[in-house]
């Protein structure tokens, strides 16, 4: 296996998770270690991963225990051989305004979300660091900017691992490592997400705004890893909100205040007794996509490096004088 570029994905039975390993397994021919909680899920992964001409191996675990995460990569050192690259994708979520949240759904979405990712990185390090080589990917979100109403756990979570990855990046630049670390901002996607996280809102969960598809996803961080920069933002909308942020984020808060509670539910009323995977998997019902049959959108990859950055800020300028002038309108008015 060691002639084979060894890829490590969690989060790995479902949703972008399971597009990352089929398109490494497609794309690189790559061995594929997969984590994620259910055995099951992954021995299907598994076996679609060797079937596009990768090798799967399945590490059936909870990311949020760090013994378990580093163990893992003891393992897949062993059976496929150096780790190339580690992606960290696994992540759980629950729906609901802040005062809902009980102190056990707060610790486990930090648990799994950030810590995971945390846990990941040391493990992917202990190894990397040494040879001097290897790729770490860490999967975030435009809520990693721009928080939203209803998720304060996520979006807490997101903005930490940022905080804990700039801190690692500046120790690689200090040790003179070659050990990339790349973070990858993502849109809404079609994801099971929206069927098994926990809630505490009537209605079905939904994303807002355009809907990628994984598969696209998955591309997309082949790319990264081909080309490993600082940060890609993915997707038009994940730009979008990331610069309005930048630019007028006292707008954006009126406006997500006023349009992303309703926004981010169906007419349809949810199930209180449905099962969630917030401390276990919901057996039986892994998959890539999720319930959003949409059209699928082209999926644009921008570098957010001091170029890139420079140039959208400039040509968003004008529009930001709009949207502040609008903004101070609209809280002028609420205020009355």
């Amino acid at each position: 296996m060691a002639s084979r570029p060894v890829v490590c994905v969690t989060g790995a039975s479902a949703g972008v998770g399971r597009a990352i390993a089929l398109a490494f397994a497609a794309k690189w021919g790559a061995a594929v270690a997969l984590i994620a909680r259910s055995a099951d899920a992954l021995d299907e992964v598994r076996r679609e991963v060797d079937r596009l001409g990768g090798h799967g191996l399945a590490l059936p675990l909870d990311v949020a225990d760090d013994a378990a995460v580093t163990a893992a990569a003891d393992r897949i050192e062993r059976e496929l051989g150096p780790i190339d690259v580690w992606v960290n994708n696994a992540m759980v979520t629950v729906f609901g305004p802040a005062e809902s949240l009980t102190p056990e759904e707060l610790r486990r979405v930090t648990d799994v979300t950030y810590h995971g990712s945390v846990f990941g990185i040391q493990a992917a390090l202990r190894h990397m660091k040494p040879r001097d080589h290897g790729t770490i990917i860490q999967i975030g979100s435009a809520l990693a900017y721009r928080s939203i109403p209803l998720q304060s756990a996520y979006c807490g979570a997101k903005h930490a691992i940022m905080g804990f990855l700039d801190s690692v990046r500046s120790e690689l630049i200090h040790d003179r490592s070659n050990v990339r670390l790349s973070m990858a901002q993502l849109p809404a996607v079609n994801t099971p997400q929206f069927d098994w996280a926990r809630s505490h809102m009537p209605y079905r969960a939904q994303p807002m705004g355009k809907i990628f598809q994984p598969e696209d996803i998955g591309r997309a961080i082949v790319h990264i890893a081909e080309n490993p920069k600082r940060e890609y933002w993915l997707g038009g909308p994940a730009m979008e909100a990331i610069l309005g942020n930048f630019l007028v984020p006292q707008f954006a808060d009126y406006y997500l205040g006023r349009t992303a509670v309703e926004g981010q539910q169906t007419p349809e009323r949810d199930d209180p007794n449905r099962p969630d995977n917030l401390f276990e998997p919901v057996e039986g019902r892994h998959r890539m996509r999720g319930r959003f049959g949409l059209p699928r959108y082209h999926l644009r990859l921008t570098s957010s490096g001091p170029t890139a950055r420079l140039a959208t800020v400039a040509v968003g300028s004008a529009l930001a004088v709009g949207l502040g002038m609008l903004a101070g309108t609209a809280l002028a008015s609420r205020s009355r």
